[in-house]
């Protein structure tokens, strides 16, 4: 028998990003499985009250003050009347919340475990430790995951990060990686394999997001030398953000209009024909826990070149990378200059990479492992009582911490006491539970997906717009 699961995060569709796809597919593959899965995030815009997804996928939008980059400002209590109501309303036994920076996923993993739930806690990204902001949200990180029941991490990278920024037993941890839909990036078709070979030239995609850690303040110095020294390569940059501005700036005062492409925010079913243009894949990220679109650029026969940070790493086989030696101009430069070397004298045969990540991958087995970190929390509970929970939160160290730690421990458990008396949880209706289609293989469930050309992400079929 399936579980009711709530997936809780900021970050979710409309707004398209690794996360938003994350939970997506997740959900979709864990309702293929037999779980009732819905999803918690804020409002987009007017995307507010209820919303149902393909397959009955129902996403709740909280009407919520956002603060920065699609993250709300951080209410605590103030969630907690409508949180509770969707968990009881649905019936949930698991509340699984994405993201160290989402604070609609700590918030309702705090409330879901101060109300007897289980409660999971997946981590996409890398952390350090000298920057207030990075130091402020491992501290709370410590308090609002005390009673977690499980900590899933994207890399071993990211769980080595993880277990240094909270200190938990490292038996609450478990490794899954991201997967992609292998059919959404499918090697280039032989008509464009021919305009590839005609052009005589070389083509170098970069996809990312024009922020500092996502490395395009060394991007805007890698790309013009590049063109300097080989007067055959090209390049078409994919992505916006602050940094954007820096880029049509380079582009103009080194005349390269006719050779650096800036094509600004893509949408993702434009994606993979995008990566098809192209011969090698460059990626300088200064920090990344998995790096999906790795996978993703090698899926369309891509020889990548990455630097040595976080999960890359673990993404690919060898001889589908070229590593930088540093996290430096010269060294990526140098792994740029050795991939177009064997990609000019043919000594990397990029056909088979496809063939190769097609089950390496895969949703279904993401969710297959996920459901067993979900078996596993019932088999060995995590102790829920408000006693045990709050000496969790006091044994941190920081004299300040504890007792913050434990007066907010101790108002939401004050809370619970009061909705339960006020509200009591058997007088809220229950909602209907959507019917689920017969489990089957998700590959093939994928390729049954119709194309979208109308700004939603392949896969993302929004069957129902209505509001509850």
């Amino acid at each position: 028998m399936g579980y009711n699961i709530a997936m809780a995060c900021d970050y979710f569709y409309p707004q398209l990003g690794g996360i938003e796809f994350h939970i997506y597919h997740l959900a979709q593959s864990l309702i293929s499985l037999g779980h009732n899965v819905i999803v918690i995030t804020h409002q987009y815009g007017d995307r507010t009250g209820v919303r149902r997804l393909a397959n009955g996928l129902k996403v709740y939008h909280v009407p919520l003050f956002v603060l920065y980059r699609e993250t709300v400002f951080p209410c605590v209590f103030y969630t907690f009347p409508m949180v509770r109501n969707i968990l009881i309303r649905e019936r949930i036994d698991i509340v699984h919340g994405h993201g160290s920076a989402s604070d609609i996923a700590q918030e309702a993993i705090l409330h879901a475990n101060c109300m007897g739930l289980r409660s999971v806690f997946t981590d996409h990204s890398l952390y350090g430790f000298d920057v207030l902001g990075s130091v402020l949200l491992n501290k709370l990180l410590k308090c609002t995951l005390a009673s977690v029941d499980r900590v899933i991490c994207v890399s071993n990278a990211c769980k080595e990060n993880m277990m240094y920024r909270t200190g938990f037993d490292p038996a609450v941890y478990s490794v899954i990686p991201n997967a992609v839909v292998a059919a959404d990036f499918t090697p280039p078709t032989p008509a464009e394999q021919l305009v590839k070979q005609r052009s005589g030239r070389i083509t170098i995609v970069c996809i990312s997001r024009l922020f500092p850690n996502k490395g395009c303040d060394l991007l805007v110095r890698i790309l013009p030398a590049v063109c300097k020294q080989h007067p055959d390569v090209d390049f078409v940059m994919v992505g916006d953000g602050p940094r954007f501005v820096e880029f049509q700036q380079m582009v103009e005062t080194e005349r390269l209009e006719e050779r650096i492409t800036l094509m600004g925010s893509v949408p993702h079913e434009h994606i993979r024909d995008v990566l098809c243009r192209g011969d090698i894949y460059l990626h300088a990220s200064l920090t990344e826990a998995f790096g999906t679109v790795l996978v993703e650029a090698a899926a369309c026969n891509l020889l990548v070149v990455t630097t040595r940070v976080g999960g890359a790493l673990e993404v690919l086989p060898p001889h589908m990378t070229v590593f930088a030696a540093r996290t430096a101009v010269s060294a990526i430069i140098d792994a740029a200059n050795e991939a177009i070397t064997r990609v000019r004298s043919g000594a990397v045969d990029t056909s088979s990479f496809h063939d190769e990540l097609v089950d390496m991958y895969e949703w279904s087995d993401v969710a297959q492992r996920t459901d067993k970190v979900y078996r596993a929390i019932f088999e060995t509970p995590v102790d829920k009582d408000w006693t045990a929970m709050i000496k969790r939160v006091y044994n941190h160290p920081g004299i300040w911490a504890r007792h913050l730690y434990v007066l907010c421990t101790v108002v939401e458990f004050a809370l619970v006491l009061i909705f339960d008396f006020l509200y009591p949880r058997d007088e809220i209706d229950k909602a209907p539970r959507w019917p689920v289609r017969p489990t089957k293989d998700l590959r093939e469930e994928v390729r049954t997906v119709p194309e979208h050309t109308n700004g939603t992400p392949s896969g993302v079929e929004e069957i129902v717009d209505s509001e509850e």
